[in-house]
C-alpha cells in the first residue's frame, strides 16, 4: 500500500470535488456517508456547505444568459471515448490526443463546475490558477483548470449516482457500483443518466466548438449504452499489465481518499474494492465489446503507447478514420521529444500473494490481452 508521504502535496486551500456540487447533491452525499465526518475535515465541511448555494445562484445566471443556446446545442461531431481501467494510460492518451487542435475535451474546471462553467471559467482560468497544485497527488501528470478531465466528476457533481462518491466517505464502503455497468440499472435511471451526460457534452461543445475526446475509466463497462446513445462514436480501449495496474490503482485511491475524503481513511477494504471494480467493469466490457462493429473500436496497450507514442497514435487515427494524421504528427513528435522524455513513472511493488490473487480474479484479462505470458 502506498504511503501518503509519497503523494504530491495538495494544499489545504485547493478546492475538492465536492465544492462543485449544489446543495441537494451535497446533502445527499453527506447523508450517504451517515454524516460521519472527522473533526479534521470540519473546515472542508464548512467551505463546501458555503460553496454549494453559490453554485445554485451561478447556475441560474448561466440559464439566464445561455438557456436558449444550451437548449439548441448539438455535438460538433461524434465523440471519441477512451476507455480502460484506472492507471492503464488513459490520462496519457487523453492528454496526447487533445493536442490535436481539431479536437477538444471537457476541462478540469468544466468537470468541477458543470452547473455554470460557461459564465465562470474565464475568471478561474485568468485569476485562480494558483488554487490547484502543479501535479496530481497520485502521479507526475500536470494539474490545471484547462487540463483535460474525466467527465465522471461532472456527472457526480450534477447529482448523478457515481462510484466516485465513495471517495468522500471511504470508510463507509463502496457506493453505486451498479453504475459501472448501466445494463444492471432500471431503464428510467439509465435514461436519466444518459440524458444528463448528453446535456453536459452539449454544454462543453458550446464552449469549445469542436468534437470531443472523452476519457473516463468508469465508461469501460458502459460501452453498449454509449454506442447506442452516440451511434457514430468511436472507442479506444487501452490495457496494461495487471501486475502494474493493481498496485498503481491502490495508490490512486489512497491519494484521492487522503486529500478528498471527509474522513481519515483506513483503507482496510481497498484491495477487495479494486478487484471488485475491475471485475464488474470488464465483465460488462467483454460481454458487450464483440457486439460492436470492429470499425468503431481499437485496442492498444500502455506498453506500446509508452514505447512508441507517435506510431500508436497513427494506428489509432488510421483504424478509426479520425482525421489526417500527418498534419498533426509534428505536434505529437514534439511532445515525445520534450515532455515524454522527462516523465518519471511511479515505481510499484507487488507481493507474490497479491499477484496470485489478481491472476485468479482477473484471469480472462490476463489471457485475452496476452499478459499471462509476460513477466
Amino acid at each position: 500500500m502506498a504511503e501518503t508521504s509519497q503523494f504530491h502535496r495538495y494544499p489545504f486551500y485547493s478546492p475538492r470535488f465536492w465544492h462543485g456540487m449544489r446543495p441537494v447533491a451535497w446533502f445527499s452525499l453527506l447523508k450517504s456517508g451517515r454524516f460521519r465526518i472527522h473533526p479534521s475535515r470540519f473546515g472542508l465541511l464548512i467551505s463546501i456547505s458555503i460553496a454549494t448555494p453559490f453554485n445554485t445562484v451561478m447556475a441560474g445566471i448561466q440559464r439566464l444568459f445561455f438557456g436558449r443556446r444550451l437548449a439548441q446545442a448539438v455535438l460538433h461531431g461524434p465523440p471519441v471515448f477512451i476507455v480502460g481501467h484506472w492507471r492503464s494510460g488513459t490520462t496519457m492518451l487523453h492528454e496526447l490526443m487533445v493536442r490535436d487542435e481539431r479536437y477538444s475535451s471537457p476541462s478540469t474546471y468544466q468537470c468541477f463546475a458543470p452547473h455554470h462553467f460557461l459564465i465562470s471559467q474565464w475568471f478561474f482560468r485568468r485569476f485562480a490558477t494558483w488554487l490547484l497544485p502543479g501535479k496530481r497527488p497520485m502521479d507526475n501528470m500536470a494539474a490545471g483548470w484547462d487540463r483535460p478531465q474525466e467527465d465522471e466528476f461532472a456527472l457526480m457533481n450534477l447529482g448523478l449516482p457515481s462510484p466516485y462518491r465513495r471517495i468522500a466517505f471511504p470508510n463507509e464502503g463502496a457506493v453505486d457500483l451498479d453504475y459501472l455497468d448501466l445494463s444492471s440499472i432500471d431503464q428510467k435511471s439509465r435514461l436519466r443518466w444518459l440524458t444528463k451526460l448528453r446535456h453536459f457534452f452539449a454544454a462543453v461543445s458550446v464552449s469549445t466548438g469542436r468534437p470531443l475526446i472523452i476519457k473516463s475509466p468508469t465508461h469501460t463497462g458502459r460501452i453498449a449504452q454509449l454506442a447506442e446513445a452516440f451511434p457514430d462514436a468511436k472507442f479506444i480501449h487501452i490495457t496494461r499489465d495487471p501486475r502494474a495496474l493493481y498496485p498503481s490503482t491502490c495508490r490512486l485511491w489512497n491519494s484521492l481518499d487522503e486529500v478528498q475524503a471527509m474522513q481519515k481513511p483506513c483503507e482496510d477494504d481497498l484491495p477487495e474494492y479494486v478487484i471488485e471494480c475491475f471485475s464488474r467493469m470488464y465483465n460488462a466490457f467483454h460481454r458487450d465489446r464483440d457486439k460492436m462493429s470492429s470499425r468503431r473500436m481499437i485496442d492498444i496497450s500502455y506498453e506500446e503507447l509508452t514505447k512508441d507514442p507517435v506510431g500508436t497514435l497513427q494506428r489509432i487515427y488510421d483504424k478509426l478514420h479520425l482525421a489526417d494524421f500527418e498534419s498533426v504528427r509534428p505536434t505529437f513528435q514534439s511532445w515525445v521529444d520534450t515532455e515524454h522524455r522527462g516523465y518519471e513513472v511511479n515505481k510499484h511493488s507487488l507481493s507474490e500473494a497479491d499477484e496470485t490473487k489478481i491472476k485468479q480474479a482477473w484471469q480472462e484479462y490476463f489471457q485475452r490481452y496476452g499478459y499471462d505470458e509476460t513477466q
